[in-house]
C-alpha cells in the first residue's frame, strides 16, 4: 500500500489513501477466509511497515491494525518495498500493489517485473480521485506537489485541453506495460464501489485455481 503524500488527496469524503486502506483490508479479509497466508508492506520513499505473510489466527487483526495506523507522508519509491518483499517472500501467490502511481512509470514497472519473474500473480490497483480526471478550475491556479512541495502556476486551458490526454496516456502506459509482463491493471476512482476492484481480485484467484 502506497502511503506517499499524493495518496492523501481527496476531493470528497474519502481520500485515495483511505480508499486504499479499505481495499487492502478487504483483500486481506477475503484471503484470510480462504485460510491463505496474508501480509502487507506499507511504503512511501521507504518501507514504513512490513507484516510478513502468515496464516496465524491473529494475522488478520495485526494487518488491520497496521493499515489503520498508517499515515501518508513523503514521496514514492518502489525499489525498497519490492526488494524487501522479494527477499522475504519466496512462495508464489497474489501480490496486489495499491497506489496512484504518480511517478515515472519506467523505473516502477522495471521493479514490478521482478514479481512476475518470481512467479507471483500481480495486480496493480491504480486509485485516482474524480477531480484528477477533470479539474474544475476556471482561473489560473497555483498547484503544489504534495510530495516535493514544488509549486507551479497552471492555466485552466491546459487543464481542460492538454491535461486529460496526458493523464490518459500515463494510465495507458501503465496498463500496457502491466499486460506485457502478465499483470492485471485495475483503474478505480475513489467514488467507485469496492466491488469493481474486488471482482478483479476474485477473477485472478479463479484463474490461479
Amino acid at each position: 500500500l502506497d502511503a506517499s503524500a499524493s495518496m492523501g488527496f481527496g476531493s470528497g469524503a474519502v481520500t485515495k489513501f483511505r480508499y486504499g486502506q479499505f481495499l487492502a483490508a478487504s483483500l486481506a479479509y477475503l484471503s484470510d477466509r480462504q485460510n491463505d497466508a496474508i501480509g502487507c508492506v506499507v511504503f512511501n520513499d521507504d518501507v514504513q511497515q512490513f507484516v510478513k505473510p502468515s496464516s496465524n489466527s491473529s494475522q488478520l487483526q495485526t494487518l488491520l491494525r497496521v493499515l489503520d495506523e498508517a499515515v501518508v507522508e513523503a514521496g514514492t519509491e518502489f525499489s525498497r518495498p519490492s526488494e524487501t518483499f522479494r527477499q522475504v517472500v519466496t512462495k508464489k501467490g497474489i501480490v496486489a500493489v495499491i497506489s496512484d502511481f504518480y511517478c515515472d512509470p519506467g523505473p516502477v514497472l522495471e521493479e514490478l517485473k521482478a514479481f512476475a519473474w518470481q512467479g507471483q500473480d500481480l495486480i496493480l490497483f491504480q486509485i485516482l480521485d474524480d477531480d484528477e480526471f477533470q479539474p474544475g478550475f476556471e482561473n489560473n491556479v497555483l498547484l503544489r506537489d504534495l510530495e516535493t512541495g514544488e509549486a507551479v502556476e497552471v492555466d485552466p486551458s491546459f487543464l481542460k485541453e492538454s491535461y486529460p490526454g496526458r493523464l490518459q496516456q500515463h494510465i495507458q502506459n501503465i496498463s500496457q506495460n502491466a499486460a506485457a509482463m502478465g499483470a492485471e491493471h485495475v483503474l478505480v476512482k475513489t467514488s467507485d464501489s469496492l466491488d469493481k476492484a474486488m471482482r478483479q481480485y476474485l477473477l485472478t484467484r479463479e484463474r490461479r485455481s
